[in-house]
């Protein structure tokens, strides 16, 4: 179980992140997209999706951070084991309490709204349903962790996930993790390997040709011509 786990489920969920990537751009191009529903609601929107992108940024730097920039970086720049834990548990719960609550309300969008509602797929439903386990579990496994220095997990998990990239997992890491823990990170690598089959595929978009497309040239009409147009010769009305 160790290495179906921690030694191949991995490379599965990096296979099919990869995979589903290059089928969706070549089969479904234009539906890579977040299916906005923006024009049916936008009042809630404008408040539940800043709080849901920004919680979730912050969530992916951490992680990004706490897995892998090893503890002696940061040890050589001052930052002690306590204050990197303090930071990593206030931050983290203010992050994903951001996140969660981001996502409860676009599911009361989604609920209450019944044109959002009906344009909410199967597919939506179980997106939804994984990431806020995902963020839930990683929350509850830091919090039931918390007293002390809490759990190191960069003395674990974090050289794990980089021995990852040298096709030499290192399973030994993996013993002793706690179990919330692995649930966290079990769910984690499926929300992943889901991500290029939901609407989820569009943080891997970014509008690079803007930067390169000529610009939009707008015209401003005669003051003295606003209002109807005046009728063109050739295009009289007939006689009454």
């Amino acid at each position: 179980m160790t290495t179906l786990l921690w030694g191949v489920l991995p490379y599965v969920t990096f296979a099919l992140l990869v995979a589903g990537l290059i089928w969706r751009h070549r089969y479904d191009r234009f539906g890579w997209t977040t299916r906005s529903s923006q024009i049916y609601e936008s009042r809630l929107l404008n408040i539940a999706s800043p709080a849901f992108h920004y919680g979730i940024l912050f969530v992916l730097v951490g992680h990004l951070v706490g897995l892998f920039i090893p503890e002696t970086w940061t040890h050589s720049l001052g930052v002690s084991e306590h204050t990197y834990h303090l930071f990593s548990l206030y931050g983290g719960t203010a992050a994903g309490v951001l996140t969660v609550a981001g996502i409860v309300l676009l599911i009361y969008r989604r609920r209450t709204n019944a044109p959002v509602f009906r344009a909410t797929t199967a597919n939506d439903k179980l997106m939804y349903l994984v990431l806020v386990a995902a963020i839930v579990m990683g929350m509850v496994a830091k919090l039931s962790h918390s007293s002390g220095d809490g759990y190191d997990y960069r003395e674990s998990i974090a050289p794990w996930a980089r021995s990852l990239f040298t096709l030499q997992p290192d399973l030994d890491r993996m013993a002793g993790v706690p179990v919330l823990y692995e649930i966290h990170m079990v769910i984690g690598m499926v929300l992943i390997a889901l991500v290029p089959y939901t609407r989820l595929v569009h943080m891997f978009s970014a509008p690079v040709q803007y930067l390169f497309r000529p610009y939009v040239v707008y015209r401003s009409r005669d003051p003295r011509q606003l209002g109807p147009r005046p009728e063109r010769r050739g295009w009289e009305k007939t006689g009454s």
